[in-house]
């Protein structure tokens, strides 16, 4: 079978083994008017790639990226972040549009070091993935390279057609899901057992806040994944897109039965093509589901830092 022009070759084989005792510090940079946006600092960069931000997923926290930065460190110094409205960022009332985010994440970068360097590299997941692209767009050639886990070149809002309460309910939680922490936990692990570990449950529990009567409720602010989600529904790729100057490199799961995620992307390409910017290099896993940073950190590392890597040669 004759690869796809646009395919990329990922090797596992080539991050980093993870380092088992490597602890990030936490750390906040505050953003007009005064909030405070909490980032993990993974340190790292014994190797001289470009230094990295991670950028979690809707209703995530930076500590989804444990088994990644464990890898990358090895090469590039890791930074992750909590998006405003999560983890342990402040939750203001306004903010969640796609300027301000971008703001939030320049904002961590410059407030952490890695911009000392003069450039970064930016990889989200999911929402993430958008949030990372108005910031890769935003900075210009600040910006070494753009890794795409999952998403970032869909237009969800014109895909789906639905509006906020629309997609607010298609991700709510079944009720016995959160009814006591061992069963959230219980829960996430049957995602994929083999790859459930240490980080994966201090992520778990990083997303949830147990309340005293053993309920557990989203740490996500409501209002601020409601903001994030009408941020999602206007993004239109292919303005964002084409305005990146960095190298796009994606990571795909498994397509929809409609093929409507694999229309999307060749849009996407066709919009760079346009503009004459590079293709998207694109690795897929058609076998697999959203959470490639889960199922697949080794191979997530491992573009992530050949795009670290190839900034500096």
């Amino acid at each position: 079978m004759t690869p796809r022009p646009d395919a990329l070759d990922i090797d596992p084989a080539s991050a980093a083994p993870p380092d088992p005792d490597a602890e990030p510090a936490g750390f906040v940079v505050v953003v007009e008017p005064n909030d405070r946006i909490h980032f993990l600092d993974w340190d790292g960069g014994r190797g001289h790639a470009a230094p990295v931000l991670l950028i979690h997923g809707l209703a995530g926290t930076a500590w989804m990226w444990a088994s990644v930065a464990r890898r990358t460190i090895a090469a590039s110094r890791t930074v992750a972040m909590d998006l405003r409205g999560h983890g342990l960022s402040d939750a203001p009332t306004e903010g969640y549009d796609g300027d301000t985010l971008a703001s939030d994440a320049i904002a961590v970068a410059e407030g952490s070091g890695l911009l000392d360097r003069a450039q970064v590299v930016l990889a989200g997941h999911g929402f993430g993935a958008i949030v990372a692209t108005w910031t890769a767009a935003r900075l210009g050639e600040r910006c070494a390279g753009l890794v795409l886990v999952d998403g970032g070149w869909e237009d969800v809002g014109g895909a789906t057609g639905l509006d906020v309460d629309e997609f607010l309910r298609t991700i709510e939680e079944p009720p016995e899901v959160l009814r006591t922490m061992r069963a959230y936990l219980a829960d996430r692990r049957a995602f994929d057992p083999a790859t459930w570990d240490a980080d994966q449950e201090r992520a778990a529990r990083a997303a949830v806040v147990e309340l005293p009567a053993g309920r557990v409720v989203a740490s996500s602010r409501p209002h601020a994944v409601a903001g994030s989600v009408a941020a999602m529904l206007a993004y239109r790729p292919l303005d964002v897109l084409p305005a990146v100057r960095a190298p796009i490199v994606a990571l795909a799961a498994a397509d929809d039965e409609d093929g409507t995620r694999a229309r999307s992307l060749a849009e996407a390409q066709a919009a760079l093509a346009a503009a004459d910017r590079p293709p998207i290099r694109v690795a897929r896993f058609p076998s697999l589901g959203h959470n490639l940073v889960r199922y697949r950190p080794a191979h997530v590392a491992a573009a992530i830092v050949a795009v670290a890597e190839h900034a500096t040669t």
